[in-house]
């Protein structure tokens, strides 16, 4: 075992806690005070560190994403149980429940209550011993749920070690609900739409399902939040009450409701729940209500439970924002992959306040399972207070004169014949000089995530096209401060400064330049797998999916379409066209750049219990180059030995395969 030089443990410590301070206020206070590039520096060099000794700190921000695919969930049982909340829909139940806990209490003094939002997403449990999170769970039947560890280390949000605070109790489990906001869940289904892939009807389901991925990169790539508001079992520490609690969870670095009221007596409940409602049209999340719980946690304890329900707490539900109107029309709109989504023209209705006319029906075959007609009279609820959604149809409505809607056969804006695959919910035009494709793929191509053209929004896109200005978004570097000058909107200074951002734009890096692109099924996710991998962007051109799916995370289906695109002599040459007019590509992701390869080439097996987690040093392996198998053959070059191998070890003798104990393993890294 190397020895640590005890100042490099000293600097790993000391970026470990750093790192982590930043995350929280990025993540949790949404007030960073260094830039992102500091912050890169700093995990680099914590990455450097702990890949050369071997000292990686539990808490450590590297090990928040990691963790090979599960085939299945373990399950976690919980040591208090996980009940779910009565609910009230009227103001006069909400009395109710506190004319009974009052009778349950045989006390007539107003009760202190704390009123938050009610988050929809999925309710977790957090596990903390001695401070650190050694597991997360999922609710379940309330008693047992499915143990999801790894894919909640991805939420930044989230501490991995209790710090900030006197008080850290032995063990604690906190609870909350693992949530995504509004933006996230409607990017999350338009990459889904324009995969084929079939949409999460809401950010709750969207939540669920991103956390219960096998794959806990999945999971890293979806940008998931926490709020914590609950204690299960408790060790070495007491708290007294709600309030208190959340006090300490703030102090403690955890993410908190984003309201919080201290309420005396039913009537202050009631003002609370009525200023979370205006409030929460402004919130980033979906909530579809406010819970109340009786504040002290010695009152709680006497009033108990009920079968499934505490009867301490209970979630006012606001009335639903739905309405009733008529669909006038079905239009089949195309995106930039050439997926042709249909999209519901409605009679204007109010909604919560806003005027809807129009929402997206996601894919035909949605259009076809609810039974959608043109002159239906539809219900749309605006979910999350943003997003028009068709939820059904007023069927006892219809007259005999509606009409069915067919899958669209030919493109609605080239006449291109439509296809669609086995297997899949998406139609597509692949006429790629489409021109609907062609201005969708010139506003991804610059929008912020890709190359950032600022000045370059949609409006001017399809003005540029429209007079044939621009009809590819090679066209972009061939602009001209004259070719613009005096167009709609377009003085001596916007158009100089639009043509100061394209020049700008053309220094780039190459995740960015692979996700501008606008490849089907590579998002801002598959783009940085690749930058990683790939040197530059010509170690690309003309590749084969047989060498991609040796990347983990790249799929057949995306192997394939990559490969499609770089063998497309029409689109290497595009790219040939941007260098010679000065594109110039960076690429600080190259994970070879980073760092050495001591182990490229050599295939290892690892058998036995070693100092790490196997998974740990697996990702070692990996990273250094090397390749780690299941199972010993002719083909492996080391075997790994733990304590107590299994029956690997006598294989690998028996073809002579070269042992490796970990020692020697650590030494060979160096």
């Amino acid at each position: 075992m190397i020895e640590i030089p005890e100042y490099i443990r000293k600097e790993i410590e000391k970026l470990v806690k750093e790192l982590n301070y930043h995350n929280y206020r990025y993540y949790v206070l949404d007030s960073p005070v260094i830039s992102d590039e500091e912050y890169d520096m700093m995990l680099r060099r914590l990455k450097e560190l702990e890949e050369k000794w071997g000292y990686i700190l539990p808490d450590s921000p590297t090990q928040r994403v990691g963790a090979a695919p599960s085939e299945k969930f373990e399950k976690a049982e919980h040591r208090e149980p996980m009940l779910s909340l009565d609910n009230a829909f009227s103001i006069e139940e909400l009395r109710d429940f506190d004319t009974r806990v009052k009778r349950l209490l045989g006390i007539n003094d107003e009760i202190e209550y704390t009123v938050e939002p009610k988050y929809d997403g999925l309710a977790v449990e957090l596990s903390y011993k001695d401070g650190l999170l050694y597991r997360a769970s999922t609710r379940g039947d309330g008693y047992v749920g499915e143990d999801i560890t790894q894919n909640i280390k991805t939420i930044k949000a989230i501490p991995l070690r209790i710090e900030g605070v006197e008080k850290i109790p032995e063990e604690i489990d906190i609870r909350g609900e693992v949530y995504l906001n509004i933006d996230e869940f409607e990017r999350i289904n338009k990459e889904r739409i324009e995969k084929g892939e079939p949409v999460f009807a809401n950010p709750r389901n969207a939540a669920s399902g991103s956390v219960r991925q096998l794959d806990p990169s999945i999971t890293a790539s979806r940008r998931l939040f926490m709020s914590c508001y609950g204690m299960g079992y408790v060790k070495g520490a007491e708290f007294y009450s709600q309030i208190e609690f959340i006090e300490w969870l703030k102090e403690a670095r955890f993410p908190v409701p984003a309201y919080i009221k201290l309420a005396k007596g039913i009537e202050q409940v009631i003002g609370a729940i009525k200023e979370i409602e205006q409030l929460r049209q402004g919130y980033p999340f979906e909530t579809d209500g406010a819970v109340v719980k009786v504040n002290s946690f010695e009152l709680q304890r006497k009033l108990g439970t009920k079968t499934r329900e505490p009867r301490w707490a209970i979630a006012y539900k606001y009335p639903a924002h739905q309405g009733i109107t008529k669909l006038k029309e079905i239009l089949a709109s195309v995106g930039r992959t050439g997926v042709i989504t249909p999209v519901a023209i409605l009679e204007p209705v109010k909604i919560g306040g806003v005027t809807v006319s129009r929402s997206t029906l996601h894919n035909w075959d949605e259009v076809e399972r609810k039974d959608i007609r043109v002159g239906d009279y539809v219900i749309v609820e605006r979910a999350g207070e943003v997003i028009p959604h068709i939820i059904g149809v007023v069927k006892d409505r219809r007259t005999g004169e509606e009409k069915k809607v067919k899958i669209p056969e030919h493109c609605p804006v080239c006449g291109s014949k439509t296809v669609r695959e086995p297997g899949e919910v998406a139609v597509k035009c692949i006429n790629f000089n489409c021109p609907a494709q062609v201005e969708e793929r010139i506003k991804h191509f610059a929008s912020r995530r890709a190359m950032n053209i600022e000045g370059l929004g949609d409006k001017t896109v399809e003005l540029l096209h429209n007079i044939g200005i621009i009809k590819h978004f090679v066209d972009l570097y061939r602009l001209r401060q004259e070719d613009i000058k005096g167009l709609p909107g377009f003085a001596e200074l916007s158009s100089r400064k639009l043509i100061e951002a394209i020049a700008k734009s053309k220094k780039t890096t190459l995740s960015r330049l692979l996700y501008a692109l606008g490849i089907s099924q590579v998002g801002e996710y598959a783009s940085k797998l690749l930058a990683q991998h790939f040197r530059k962007l010509e170690d690309l051109y003309h590749i084969k999916a047989e060498r991609l799916v040796q990347i983990p995370q790249i799929g057949e289906k995306t192997a394939k379409t990559i490969e499609q695109f770089f063998n497309n002599e029409e689109n290497l040459r595009a790219i040939e066209e941007l260098k010679k007019m000065g594109l110039k590509v960076e690429n600080p992701e190259f994970e070879e750049e980073k760092k050495p390869s001591p182990l490229k080439g050599l295939t290892f097996v690892i058998t036995g219990t070693l100092p790490k987690p196997r998974e740990e040093v697996k990702e070692i392996i990996e990273k250094a180059g090397g390749k780690v198998s299941s199972s010993v053959s002719k083909n492996t070059d080391y075997l790994l030995v733990g304590e107590e191998p299994g029956s690997k070890l006598a294989k690998a003798k028996a073809l002579g395969v070269k042992t490796l104990s970990y020692e020697e393993f650590l030494k060979m890294l160096e």
